[in-house]
């Protein structure tokens, strides 16, 4: 198993790394709102959900891989009255339609509304 870090998406706050790869497989930790120095994105569910798209991708590219090749996420949405608007940005990064799961959480880190998830291949 191999860490894997980017100064180009957010630290991990916690004792975590943020992704692993095994093999050919990576597995990011999930991503919030949070900008690459660590500023929370206190924002509509829109802009955080960009926010977390794009520490994703960078998280993704850092371990060798790339967001079109993720074959799962996983969202929790802290108000799953913004699946809809959550969709509508993720549709336009995951256009493949990798497998999903959403599930709603009585609350996030910071306060977060959406926190992502991923497991790609490294092709």
């Amino acid at each position: 198993m191999q860490k894997v870090h980017t100064s180009n998406a957010p630290e991990a706050i916690g004792p975590y790394s943020q992704a692993v790869k095994f093999g050919n497989m990576v597995f990011t930790s999930g991503q919030i709102a949070l900008t690459p120095n660590g500023e929370f994105l206190d924002a509509d569910i829109k802009v955080q959900t960009k926010q977390v798209c794009e520490n994703l991708k960078e998280v993704l590219k850092a371990a060798g891989s790339d967001i079109k090749n993720v074959v799962k996420t996983t969202i929790f949405l802290a108000d799953m009255n913004d699946f809809g608007a959550v969709n509508e940005v993720y549709g336009e990064y995951f256009s493949h339609k990798p497998a999903r799961s959403t599930v709603a959480v009585k609350e996030l880190p910071k306060g977060a509304k959406v926190e992502i998830e991923t497991i790609a291949v490294i092709s």
